[in-house]
């Protein structure tokens, strides 16, 4: 009963009540999509790579080594010797191992030197391996395999030619003019580093930076990767695929006690979790922002139950001759208020989780952003719950305004 003669209260105040709900009703979709981009924005940052479970370079701390290696972000302060590669390529507990070289760059895009092994084992996301979009691997010296958006940003196709400068700047004046290198294959969109990179065989990397002489030799036989004169002498990192997961920690407290090379072997995803605690300013920043739009569309609400109150005080007169208490009346509005909330409520749930279904593929390939469309958690529901909550302590006034009302209607 009582709701009944709340629903039909805001039926007879059609276009203030539809006015309060829309604004209640895009604070909550903002503050539901901030939350749910939050969760789900840290989890595709940790899947930026995936199934690594250790990343081998030289010292030089763990988030710095995380960021030029997987990142493609600063420099490495020294590498690793070659042999140290070939150690854990043979090592017993080891499945995998993808070599990196860094330190060149294409139109300021990275380069990437490495083997087949990083188009056969490099996963991201939810183990998701990557994948041509045309073309194939490098093969040979002298082949190179480019990301979505160095491809698309320099209108680059399979075949075209590239010259790569020495360096990280975007801008260089030494550039390996003499050893050009050939696209061999574009690989599709990720959302991940990857996009951005130009990959080349650790062959390539020595091969561009041998003098004239010597390079004439390689280039006279450019499918020849086991020259001896473009063998090379180190690596920026390793990344490792262990046998088992039991034996990380055994494998990183070795390799970090190594002999033979100065090594530090970290857990990508550890490194990760401290890199996103540094965000936590931005994350917060965020949710006061949602925090106070919801709050403006709440005092919305109770200015509109107030604004009403002169309006509706010969309903609540019919209503006490009818034999409504004060309690009754107070509990109406607030009735009013919360059936509004949870209107709102749902229609944003709704909202948000169709949005995120249309753009999920969008946001995956463009931004890195893997995004469920699934909004029903334990999360959405304490969210969901905050808000009938605050909608009930907003309410409290005019529902209080609208008892006193009814007592004097009494009288």
């Amino acid at each position: 009963m009582l709701i009944s003669f709340a629903v039909s209260s805001l039926k007879s105040r059609k276009k203030s009540v539809i006015l309060t709900l829309m604004s209640l009703f895009i604070s909550v979709s903002v503050l539901l999509s901030v939350e749910h981009i939050r969760l789900q924005a840290e989890a595709s940052f940790n899947r930026t790579i995936s199934n690594v479970d250790l990343i081998v370079g030289a010292p030089s701390g763990q988030l710095n080594l995380l960021l030029y290696s997987v990142f493609r972000m600063g420099s490495a302060t020294n590498n690793i010797d070659y042999k140290s590669l070939t150690m854990l390529q043979q090592h017993p507990d080891v499945e995998w191992a993808v070599p990196i070289s860094l330190g060149d760059s294409h139109h300021g895009f990275r380069v990437l030197g490495t083997s087949q092994a990083y188009f056969d084992h490099y996963q991201y996301g939810n183990k998701q391996h990557i994948s041509f979009a045309s073309g194939k691997p490098f093969k040979g010296v002298f082949g190179t395999v480019i990301g979505a958006d160095v491809a698309k940003a320099l209108h680059y196709k399979l075949g075209d030619k590239i010259v790569i400068a020495h360096g990280i700047g975007a801008v260089s004046f030494h550039k390996h003019q003499q050893s050009p290198f050939t696209i061999t294959g574009i690989l599709a969109p990720t959302g991940t580093p990857i996009d951005k990179s130009v990959h080349v065989s650790l062959a390539g990397i020595e091969a561009m930076h041998l003098p004239p002489a010597k390079l004439s030799k390689v280039l006279a036989a450019p499918d020849n990767t086991d020259n001896p004169l473009v063998k090379p002498d180190s690596v920026t990192a390793v990344m490792l695929g262990l046998k088992s997961k039991f034996a990380t920690f055994t494998l990183q407290r070795e390799l970090n006690n190594y002999q033979d090379d100065r090594l530090m072997a970290i857990l990508p995803g550890v490194a990760m979790a401290e890199l996103w605690q540094m965000m936590d300013s931005v994350e917060n920043i965020l949710r006061i922002i949602s925090v106070l739009v919801l709050v403006s569309s709440l005092f919305g609400l109770s200015t509109m139950l107030l604004a009403s109150m002169q309006q509706r005080e010969k309903e609540i007169a019919v209503l006490r001759i009818l034999g409504a208490g004060a309690h009754v009346i107070f509990m109406m509005i607030v009735t009013e208020a919360i059936l509004i909330a949870i209107s709102a409520s749902i229609g944003a749930l709704a909202f948000v989780s169709l949005t995120f279904t249309l753009a999920k593929g969008w946001l995956a390939s463009h931004y890195g952003l893997f995004i469920s469309a699934n909004l029903l958690s334990w999360h959405t529901t304490f969210v969901i719950g905050g808000v009938l909550l605050a909608t009930l302590i907003t309410t409290l006034l005019p529902a209080f305004d609208a008892y006193r009302n009814a007592l004097h209607s009494k009288l």
